[in-house]
Formats: C-alpha cells, sequence, structure tokens
C-alpha cells in the first residue's frame, strides 16, 4: 500500500511537463557535479563545503550546534562530529562553549574556513549566473 505522500495529486503529466521535469533534473546534476569538482580542485570534499556553507548559512549568526548541522545537512549526529573533526583538523573549524546548552559546542569557521569558503561560494554563484534559468522550478501545465 502507498503512503499519502506516495499517490500522486491533479491530472496526469504532459510531454512538456516531462520535458521540464528532466531539464531541471538535468540542471541540478549539472550544478552538483560542477559543485563536486570545484571544491575538489580547492582540496576540499563536497561535504566540507557543505559544512562551510550551512555554518556561514545559518540564519541570524555565524555558527551553529552540531545537531542543527545534522538537521541541515540531513546528516546522522555522529556524522556530523566526524565531520567537524576533519575539518577542525584542517584548520576549517572551531569549537566553542555553546552560549545557552552547557551540554553542546557550537561551531564556527575559522580565518582559513572563511577564506575557501568565501573563493568557492563565489566561483558557485558565477556557475548559477552561467546556469541562468537551468535551475527554474518546472511550471505545470495541469
Amino acid at each position: 500500500m502507498a503512503a499519502p505522500d506516495d499517490v500522486p495529486s491533479g491530472p496526469p503529466l504532459s510531454k512538456r511537463d516531462f520535458e521540464a521535469l528532466a531539464r531541471f533534473r538535468f540542471g541540478i546534476r549539472r550544478y552538483l557535479r560542477f559543485s563536486e569538482e570545484t571544491v575538489r580542485r580547492h582540496g576540499l570534499t563536497p561535504q566540507q563545503y557543505q559544512l562551510l556553507l550551512a555554518i556561514k548559512g545559518f540564519p541570524d549568526r555565524d555558527w551553529a550546534a552540531v545537531r542543527e548541522l545534522a538537521d541541515r545537512l540531513q546528516l546522522r549526529h555522529h556524522s556530523v562530529v566526524e565531520l567537524v573533526n576533519r575539518a577542525q583538523s584542517q584548520g576549517l573549524v572551531d569549537r566553542a562553549p555553546h552560549p545557552t546548552d552547557a551540554r553542546a559546542v557550537r561551531v564556527e569557521l575559522t580565518a582559513e574556513g572563511e577564506r575557501i569558503l568565501a573563493r568557492l561560494s563565489a566561483l558557485h554563484r558565477d556557475e548559477l549566473r552561467r546556469q541562468d534559468t537551468a535551475l527554474f522550478p518546472p511550471t505545470w501545465e495541469g
């Protein structure tokens, strides 16, 4: 039996809908491949770049707790701890006491983490500009 969110709603997709969905999926994959290759050329893994971006891009502050990062990265807590450990050993992040929760730590970027993230993110922005409309979600006919 299908889960409630496994049952499509609305009319069947048209040929144009399939084309739009395929174009969007191709744009996503092309962007992800660009990202993976670019960060590796700069000495990071894609997961490390995502970690740095999640920290810097956390709403209203420049740090995040491990549990928050696990949610943002859609990873298990222990996987994020290992990712933070590796990033810390490379001088990309530091740990500091959490301001309100003694059981947690905050993870923040180092100056080196900030530097490499700024360079990589500018390259990602440039690629998104080159892709222009390829990453716009499809509009549906029905």
